[in-house]
């Protein structure tokens, strides 16, 4: 299994047992092994990447564009925890990457409405900023 290091910065471990790099795109690359596969939560299209990536249109402060990508999206990033080092960034790594990684630890089985506490406990204490951010996260499970 080729993964991330619990103790690494950033990185959330699912109820799964996978693990998840959430970190902010404004900040340099951490040291260490690179990302297998990014999903990319930003306003404009993200940078290239030397690994595969998918962007998810998501403005600054707000919610996904489109849910529906964001839920496949968000699927297909779980699945591919199981085997490869996955990231989930968007600028910052605080509203939207904590929001999409609270969504995450939903789909893996955390309770909806213990999903921000999950992801402030285990990625950043400031995580998912706003609230229509908590909301959205505490709906997403009965979506």
């Amino acid at each position: 299994m080729v993964t991330w290091q619990e103790d690494e910065a950033g990185v959330l471990r699912l109820p799964s047992g996978r693990l998840v790099r959430g970190r902010g795109l404004r900040l340099p690359l951490p040291g260490g092994p690179i990302p297998e596969f990014a999903l990319y939560l930003l306003g404009e299209a993200p940078p290239e990447t030397p690994w595969p990536a998918r962007w998810v249109r998501w403005r600054d402060f707000w919610l996904p564009a489109d849910r529906a990508a964001f839920r496949a999206a968000l699927v297909e990033a779980l699945d591919r925890a199981g085997d490869e080092r996955v990231e989930l960034a968007c600028a910052g790594g605080i509203g939207r990457t904590g929001t999409a990684l609270a969504c995450l630890a939903v789909l893996d089985g955390v309770p909806a409405d213990r999903a921000v506490a999950y992801v402030r406990a285990g990625y950043l204490p400031a995580a998912v900023e706003t609230p229509w951010q908590r909301r959205f996260v505490t709906r997403f499970g009965a979506s």
